[in-house]
Parts: structure tokens; sequence; C-alpha cells
């Protein structure tokens, strides 16, 4: 089962449920996911809906900042809830220590000696993490390798 069908078998779980907070995060992702269909009309492959859930998860956390630094407990609570609802959808975490080795790796097939090279190594990368790390975690790890 993709992720697609996940979150619809979710989406109608939690209208059974009654589950409010569950059901308008669900289906605020699926909106967003139809969105990006309309647009680039195509149904999404599953890096692209990781991609937008990665996206929509960021988006929360973005909020949950705000709300802290605007002492709005309620919303940071409700941020914080939406974003554990995205995460059960995304796959596995990468721990820290595999992405620098996937890292290190590309930069030796690559050759990448200077922060120039940066973009090669994301590229050889990228794919091979397939959304198990945010890519800016990725370009992070990439430049404290490069820069001596």
């Amino acid at each position: 089962m993709n992720t697609k069908e996940k979150l619809n078998e979710a989406m109608k779980a939690a209208m059974k449920s009654g589950d409010e907070l569950r059901k308008r995060t669900i289906r605020m992702t699926l909106a967003a996911v139809k969105q990006a269909e309309v647009d680039k009309r195509v149904e999404l492959e599953e890096s692209a809906l990781i991609a937008l859930l990665q996206k929509e998860v960021k988006t929360r956390r973005e909020a949950l900042a705000e709300a802290e630094k605007a002492n709005r407990a309620d919303l940071a609570a409700e941020n914080v809830s939406e974003i554990k609802v995205l995460e059960e959808f995304l796959p596995q975490a990468m721990p820290a220590d595999e992405l620098r080795a996937l890292v290190q790796a590309a930069i030796a097939e690559t050759g990448a000696a200077a922060p120039s090279d940066m973009g090669k190594v994301m590229k050889v990368v990228i794919p091979k993490v397939a959304g198990r790390a945010p890519n800016d975690a990725i370009s992070a790890m990439v430049k404290t390798l490069l820069n001596p």
C-alpha cells in the first residue's frame, strides 16, 4: 500500500472515530497532494508524496516556532499534534551516522573537494536517502564534510 492509499485509509478511520484533529490534518495533506497532482497533471510518485509530506511537516514546524514565539500554547500544542500525525506516514528517519557515511561515499564518488562542489554531491545523495532525511539536514552534512 502506497502513502496515498494509507492517507485515504487513515482519513476514513479518522472520520469513523470522530478524531477531528487527525481528520483535519489528513484532509489538508490530501488536498495538498491533489493540488500538486492537478498542477503537474500527473499522479505523484511515492518519492514526490514523501517530499510533500516532509514539506507539510516543515510548514508545521515553522508555525510551531512562530506560535511559541508569540506565547500561544494552544497553537503550539495543535502544531505538535499535527506533526505527530504526519510523521506516521513518513519513512523511518535515517540515523546521522548513516547519513554521514552516505555523504562521505558520495564525496568520494564525485571527487568533490570544495564547497563549490556541493551540488554534485547533493545530486548523488538525495536519491539514495529517499525521503528518510530532510534536504536541509543533508545539505548541512555536506557543508560540514566539504569545509575543512
